[in-house]
């Protein structure tokens, strides 16, 4: 099986890693007197400096004025591509996603990144632990929103989603939020493109209780599939894998609420039966 865990490749972090790195020792600091000067914890600095986490840009400015490299780091954080906002495990699906032709999804803890609105996306992010900063809070919600464009485009890819029925009863950001998303939800399932499946919590068989997935098929017709767990990810494209998966796809779609189903089940949830 060929699969990708958190990818290696060299990415714009790492290169603003390697500067701020450079210009810290140049300017007689160690990473624990600039972690003590910004209230930072010392691991923060060296997780900056190793391109494994992203320079924020208001400690960028910081560091810019602390250093005097003349807004250096504050420029080449603005300039980041937009993939690579994503954390690094998750820029190569992200990619076959926006240029997938058929997206098959099912989650069993959240509402699918690609059908979420923006206060549950950023109530999803809210809860993460460690906690997020407030600016990476901000763009990790922004990029979220971004990759639902995908949609947008033409051709549209043909998409199906399986959702457990308990996420539609978990009110992330409050009871509010959670009705909105409710409403998208419905009105995502009225597209020509999208289809929404809701798998019942009664149910007693279930072909995907060891967790989520989805399924891709790229314009050149090959097979992925993309696994996320507790801070960590694989993207696999060996095609016995994907097979299986793909068959544990199958009865799951068999198993769950057909779209009419799911329509009337959100509509009961809306009162709007």
């Amino acid at each position: 099986m060929h699969s990708t865990k958190r990818s290696k490749r060299v990415t714009s972090w790492h290169v603003i890693g390697a500067q701020l790195a450079a210009f810290r020792k140049a300017a007689g600091h160690t990473q624990m007197s600039l972690a003590d000067r910004f209230c930072v914890g010392e691991d923060t600095i060296a997780s900056i400096e190793q391109g494994r986490r992203p320079l924020q840009a208001d400690l960028a400015r910081q560091l810019d004025d602390l250093l005097g490299t003349k807004g250096v780091l504050s420029v080449a954080v603005a300039k980041v591509p937009q993939r690579e906002r994503f954390p690094a495990f998750a820029q190569d699906f992200v990619e076959y996603e926006q240029e997938a032709v058929t997206l098959l999804s099912y989650q069993s803890q959240v509402v699918p990144g690609l059908l979420q609105t923006e206060a549950y996306a950023h109530a999803v992010f809210a809860s993460l632990y460690p906690p997020l900063e407030k600016e990476e809070l901000a763009e990790r919600v922004a990029a979220r929103i971004d990759r639902q464009r995908v949609f947008d485009r033409r051709p549209r890819p043909m998409a199906n989603f399986l959702i457990e029925e308990s996420v539609l009863a978990r009110p992330l950001g409050g009871r509010p939020v959670l009705r909105d998303q409710l409403r998208h939800l419905r009105q995502c399932a009225e597209l020509p493109f999208l289809g929404l499946q809701v798998m019942p919590t009664g149910r007693e068989t279930h072909a995907a209780l060891d967790g989520p997935m989805v399924l891709l098929e790229t314009p050149d017709h090959d097979q992925l599939a993309y696994i996320e767990g507790q801070r960590v990810s694989v993207l696999i494209d060996d095609l016995d894998e994907v097979s299986a998966l793909q068959q544990k796809y199958g009865m799951l779609r068999s198993q769950a609420y057909s779209p009419e189903e799911s329509t009337r089940l959100l509509d009961d949830l809306l009162g709007e039966s």
